[in-house]
């Protein structure tokens, strides 16, 4: 979650959810043990419990599996893996960091 243009991270994933934890319906392992139109609708769940509670002005979905996921709940958007490394790299490393051209790995900005 981005608040003020600061990276609050949070780990959601982790909260209990039915028999386990968000991550193990929504995940791919979820995806896997239920199959797609049950994963979908755990999705679904999810984002809206996510988006009662916090209220953000979007939500990004990442992941491999977000192009299995049809049409996205509302007032969100598929994010790109790549984003989340750059993320990544900024969260721990600092502004410092910048990710290089495609393909070429990242390197430290002095």
């Amino acid at each position: 979650m981005i608040v003020d243009g600061i990276v609050e991270p949070m780990e959601l994933g982790h909260l209990p959810y039915k028999k386990g934890i968000y991550e193990g319906y929504v995940g791919r392992a979820g995806l896997e043990r239920h199959g797609k139109k049950k994963w979908r609708r755990h999705v679904a769940d999810v984002v809206a419990r996510f988006t009662a509670a916090l209220e953000p002005d979007e939500t990004v979905i990442g992941g491999g599996n977000v192009t299995k996921l049809g049409k996205l709940p509302p007032h969100c958007r598929a994010g790109d893996n790549a984003n989340a490394l750059y993320g990544g790299l900024r969260l721990w490393g600092g502004k410092e960091y910048a990710l290089a051209p495609a393909g070429a790995g990242s390197q430290r900005r002095t």
